[in-house]
């Protein structure tokens, strides 16, 4: 992984990680999720509830994500299992 890489992958790690409820945060973590799901980090299952929550800034996507049962590995990577 190049230093560049490095450093896009640490931007939109911090972006999934945006605080709830400021403002844009929802759309914010979605793009993350595109991010990470775009380099087979992240299942589709996983993204849709990302997508879902997009317009949601205060809604935390992990609790859906374990209540549906999908993202396991994401949910371990993320600290949130």
């Amino acid at each position: 992984m190049t230093e560049q890489d490095e450093t896009e992958a640490a931007e939109q790690w911090a972006l999934i990680n945006m605080p709830l409820g400021q403002l844009w945060s929802g759309r914010a973590r979605y793009a993350a999720a595109m991010y990470f799901y775009k380099r087979g980090e992240m299942n589709a299952e996983t993204l849709e509830v990302y997508r879902i929550c997009s317009r949601l800034d205060a809604e935390d996507p992990l609790p859906i994500i374990r209540d549906r049962g999908v993202g396991k590995a994401w949910l371990k990577r993320i600290g949130g299992e």
